[in-house]
């Protein structure tokens, strides 16, 4: 019997890969008709870059981003506030990476074609519903001319993202996705890197927020690098927004004013958004944490299950972790509605916690502390918030969020070197 997955994005290609990894049936149905490399640049922690090299891949991760050394924090003045190493720069056993979302898709897209062959991934058909029976479960798709079809397999897993149609037949009177007033900008230029020549900084504070990071090696001959940056603004959150036209080409009169003055000598924000070939902007989003993912033999994962606030760079990584304890959960109990629970009752408390903390709590929440204490003006930071204040607001956000260092390098490997499935 065969692990049935809707969708194709990072999240699903996990999960197939990790399927073939250990022997285990897949097919991969994914609405869009032609896989192409889209969005901007995202972050993995060392706990899913070490899942990505379990899976094999640490040559392709470096081919298609960058290894972060260190993420910083700075007023709207320029100020340093708070800088500490990243990945291997900060103990753990693993690089964090840096990479471009396209990129990193693509890989994983090409590395299943690869491994399993052209035919573990159909496009061009979407999913619109499930059904379990017994020991069957039932995927219902539909290609764009209005085609239907059922496939038959052992379990259903929804990767369909935060606009999952799986999720809504499990949630029916679920509200539309969490908008709290928060819009991004991003986009990515050829540029200089600054600082450490692969640092992520934070610039202002809550309604006013400026990232950059790059996600490529600077070019030999012109020493420029593609740097993502993301700007990010507050408005009330009862205006509307256009959450079907989730990412759209922006206007740069809409935000780039606000962003003028964060030019200092090492970062100039307003050249790095003047120079970007496209720009697109996001309503910063999330869904309510759910009381279960699982009905019968179908489950959910990755944004389907648990979209978040981008903040604390664990979107992409949850989903890959997501794909390990999944299988990790067929190995130990087969393909069955045990196994999806397991999976569910392990995952579940620690993303809907994740969703919730980075609505109120994020990593970044540092800067708008300093923010309200002085304004983003000081002589010495530490006259404003002590070095510990800091440092233990970062440790238990990454406690919190399941990749602190110790917990990240102690925990023995999600799926064991060598382990085969064997069927019932």
């Amino acid at each position: 019997m065969t692990v049935l997955i809707a969708g194709g994005g990072i999240s699903g290609l996990s999960l197939a890969l990790s399927c073939h990894q250990v022997g285990i049936p897949f097919k991969v149905f994914e609405a869009t008709a032609h896989m192409r490399p889209l969005g901007v640049g995202i972050n993995l922690q060392p706990s899913a870059v070490r899942e990505l090299f379990d899976l094999g891949l640490e040559d392709q991760l470096d081919t298609v981003g960058i290894r972060l050394k260190d993420y910083g924090f700075y007023t709207k003045k320029g100020l340093h506030v708070w800088t500490e190493p990243r990945g291997l720069d900060a103990g753990y056993d693993w690089p964090a990476f840096s990479v471009h979302r396209g990129r990193l898709h693509m890989m994983l897209y090409h590395e299943l074609v690869k491994r399993a062959g052209p035919e573990a991934v159909e496009t061009g058909w979407r999913a619109t519903g499930f059904d379990t029976q017994g020991d069957r479960a039932q995927l219902m798709l539909e290609d764009r001319q209005g085609n239907s079809r059922v496939e038959n397999g052992a379990v259903v897993i929804g990767a369909d993202g935060i606009h999952s149609t799986l999720r809504s037949q499990m949630q029916p009177h679920e509200s539309d996705p969490q908008w709290g007033g928060a819009m991004l900008w991003r986009g990515t230029t050829q540029a200089k890197p600054f600082l450490s020549g692969a640092s992520m900084v934070l610039v202002g504070h809550d309604g006013l927020r400026f990232v950059a990071y790059p996600i490529s090696q600077p070019d030999p001959t012109t020493g420029l690098a593609t740097i993502n940056w993301i700007c990010n603004l507050q408005f009330d959150p009862a205006q509307k927004f256009r959450k079907e036209d989730y990412s759209r080409a922006a206007n740069l009169q809409d935000f780039l004013p606000a962003f003028e003055p964060i030019s200092f000598d090492w970062l100039d924000a307003p050249a790095l958004i003047r120079g970007a070939k496209e720009v697109f902007e996001y309503p910063m989003v999330d869904r309510d944490p759910l009381d279960s993912w699982t009905v019968g033999r179908a489950t959910l994962m990755g944004d389907a299950a648990h979209a978040a606030y981008p903040v604390g760079s664990n979107g992409a990584g949850a989903g890959i972790t997501d794909a390990r304890k999944l299988v990790a959960a067929f190995l130990a109990h087969g393909l069955t509605e045990k196994a999806l629970h397991v999976y569910q009752d392990e995952m579940l408390p620690i993303t809907s916690k994740i969703i919730l903390m980075n609505r109120t709590a994020g990593p970044d929440k540092i800067l708008d502390v300093v923010e309200k204490r002085c304004g983003g003006q000081f002589d010495d930071i530490h006259d404003v918030i002590p070095h510990d204040e800091m440092a233990e607001h970062a440790a238990t956000y990454k406690r919190a969020a399941g990749y602190g260092i110790e917990e990240t390098n102690n925990r023995p490997p999600i799926i064991a070197k060598g382990a085969r499935f064997e069927p019932a």
